[in-house]
């Protein structure tokens, strides 16, 4: 592929996957109407992402990563905190939005951005410059907003936000690839949900197995679960950040429009409070494009010949 290629393909790699998490709200929603429940679901994520991990890695040849990371047991512990922490915001999610709360778990990805920035100066003394303040301070104004819409603080908005922010960190230290990673902790997960598919089937509550259409659902949240992820992981690695910083607030703009499309209570109050998140956003997205830009200008000047 030429050099030309190779960002524009990296782009349409980038607006895939961001295009695929924003709409996998209706994957689920589709569930829950046949009757899956929020763990049925979750089981199933992991029971076929396994499968769809399992070929990638396979296609990658990255096998010798995942055999590594079972038999160093610091990898093995921090890959486990971060399955659990997976499972949290999967499973999260997932009732979110069958239970129409789909703009509220949007809220959360919104402010995932901002959160990242604090952790990072928390635990990597990374500096926030001034346009980064103001977009933390505009998010949590939104955040104060939609507590006073919903009349509670926005939960499930926090925990999908920490859980990744989290999630995130730990990946960070973890010396092994995406695919990779994720492998393990599906495998991680597989007996959970292997268990939990056999009790709903044995006990009649299941619904996955009931009829062929019901199955294919079932199966559909592997590759859901696992493309964007890869596209994401070959796109990040070809992309500037600031690009990716603009790209990655698509997610939650098509899971908003999902929300709303779909009769979620948008009021007064809560436009406020998107209203201010969405600032927030583009104060962010804006700050990593003007900062990669003076960097690239910056470059160039010393290329220059003296």
């Amino acid at each position: 592929m030429s050099s030309s290629a190779t960002p524009r393909a990296a782009l349409v790699s980038a607006f895939g996957c961001y295009i695929m998490w924003g709409f996998m709200p209706l994957l689920f929603m589709g569930q829950g109407a046949l009757g899956f429940d929020s763990l049925e679901i979750l089981a199933h994520r992991a029971l076929w992402s396994v499968a769809v991990a399992g070929l990638l890695v396979f296609l990658a040849k990255q096998g010798g990563q995942v055999r590594a990371a079972f038999t160093a047991p610091k990898t093995l512990g921090w890959l486990t905190a971060s399955t659990l922490l997976i499972a949290v915001n999967w499973g999260l999610y997932v009732w979110a939005t069958t239970h129409h709360a789909t703009l509220e778990a949007s809220l959360g990805y919104y402010i995932n951005p901002l959160l990242n920035m604090v952790v990072g100066l928390w635990l990597f003394r990374e500096k926030i410059d001034k346009w980064g303040w103001i977009a933390i301070g505009l998010a949590a104004i939104g955040v104060a907003f939609q507590t006073a819409a919903l009349g509670r603080p926005p939960w499930i908005s926090i925990v999908l936000a920490i859980s990744f922010a989290s999630y995130g960190v730990i990946r960070k230290r973890v010396p092994i690839d995406a695919q990779a990673g994720l492998l393990v902790e599906c495998l991680l997960l597989v007996p959970f949900g292997l268990a939990w598919v056999l009790w709903l089937q044995h006990t009649g509550a299941g619904v996955a197995f009931d009829t062929p259409g019901n199955t294919l659902w079932a199966l559909a949240n592997g590759p859901a679960t696992v493309l964007p992820l890869a596209l994401f992981a070959w796109s990040a690695r070809r992309l500037p950040l600031s690009t990716i910083g603009f790209i990655q607030f698509l997610a939650p703009t098509i899971q908003f429009g999902v929300g709303v499309a779909t009769g979620e209570a948008l009021t007064p109050l809560r436009i406020i409070s998107f209203a201010f998140i969405w600032g927030g956003a583009g104060v962010f997205a804006a700050a990593a494009f003007f900062r990669h830009r003076a960097a690239r200008e910056a470059l160039k000047r010393s290329a220059e010949p003296v």
